[in-house]
């Protein structure tokens, strides 16, 4: 501590092995499949799968998570970047995720696997919702110690100085970490009071944005989409789509919406393969190598921190920065 707030020094990369770097941000996400997959495994039997479809549901949206963080990343947020520069796109050990992008990427691992299998999408998603938050949470805690995502200057007591932002900041993404953390008490809450299918995932996609708009005031953001800070748009758009999932739900209670169908239960409940264990393994290991922050020299922004990084072919010295417009033309006066 100096002063009345907190210098941020903290070393963001856990391990090197071989080269390449394991980092707390990217701890963030194991942690969360675990929990995605403990989760299914407990729940198998009311949701009506299998050990081996629990497996298969967690690579599903463990992947989904991954695509889709970076595709939003890529074609949103860096895509003068990655227009110029394809070869990148799939190097997530340099940086690059977005959180929306992680939402988008866990439904459609969802409903892909519900439809393939016909299981009853809207009591998979109650199921993982809450430890969907517990990622979202531990992926903020993970974003603070990488030294990412800046609030506003400030000088609250609790500031904090950050490595890369001058001035003395709000923690903004602790209050969003702690913000996705009490959804888990909430949405246990709604499980346990409303047994209507889809009760409990219509108020986490509503709760969420809603919540962060607030938060996100508090927020130093670099670019910006209609008058609005790089998230907000998103948020907005979120925030519509869980009303409209809150009205659909409520019909649902009062029986103006068809119910869905139970899930089946499962015949026989057949084993995980040896190879969904090392893929899944493999997921979790290779998540442990991204870093927080957007596309990076990861050397260059982060050796005040971590001494003795250095270039290599897996992190080499790049150049995120917007190409500078070009001088704008000079007209001569008539000559008279």
């Amino acid at each position: 501590m100096t002063g009345h707030f907190f210098v941020h020094r903290l070393d963001p990369i856990l391990w090197t092995i071989g080269g390449v770097h394991f980092w707390w941000y990217g701890l963030s996400y194991a942690l969360g499949f675990v929990a995605i997959l403990r989760t299914l495994l407990a729940s198998r039997s009311g949701l009506g799968l299998t050990r081996r479809q629990a497996y298969a549901l967690a690579l599903s949206l463990s992947v989904g998570v991954l695509a889709g963080g970076r595709a939003v990343e890529v074609l949103f947020d860096e895509w003068a970047f990655y227009s110029a520069h394809p070869a990148f796109v799939p190097a997530l050990w340099l940086g690059g995720m977005a959180t929306h992008g992680l939402l988008v990427g866990a439904a459609a691992g969802t409903v892909g696997f519900a439809l393939v299998t016909r299981k009853p999408i809207l009591e998979l998603a109650d199921a993982l919702v809450v430890p969907g938050a517990f990622l979202m949470g531990m992926g903020r805690i993970g974003n603070f110690i990488d030294g990412q995502i800046v609030g506003r200057v400030t000088d609250v007591w609790w500031g904090v100085q950050f490595p890369d932002a001058a001035g003395v900041r709000h923690p903004v993404v602790l209050y969003d970490g702690l913000k996705n953390l009490l959804l888990i008490p909430y949405l246990l809450h709604v499980r346990r009071t409303n047994a209507t299918p889809g009760a409990a995932t219509a108020r986490f996609v509503f709760w969420y944005p809603t919540l962060r708009i607030f938060l996100d005031l508090f927020r130093d953001y670099p670019t910006h989409r209609l008058a609005l800070g790089t998230g907000q748009t998103l948020n907005i758009a979120m925030a519509l789509l869980g009303i409209v999932l809150l009205y659909r739900s409520r019909q649902r209670r009062l029986g103006r919406l068809a119910p869905r169908a139970t899930p089946a239960r499962a015949a026989a409940d057949r084993r995980e393969s040896w190879g969904q264990r090392l893929a899944f393994a493999g997921v979790l290991l290779f998540s442990l190598a991204i870093p927080s922050n957007w596309t990076q020299d990861v050397p260059a922004r982060y050796g005040a921190r971590h001494p003795g990084l250095t270039h290599s072919w897996l992190y080499p010295a790049i150049d995120t920065r917007a190409p500078a417009p070009p001088p704008a033309a000079t007209i001569e006066p008539p000559v008279r």
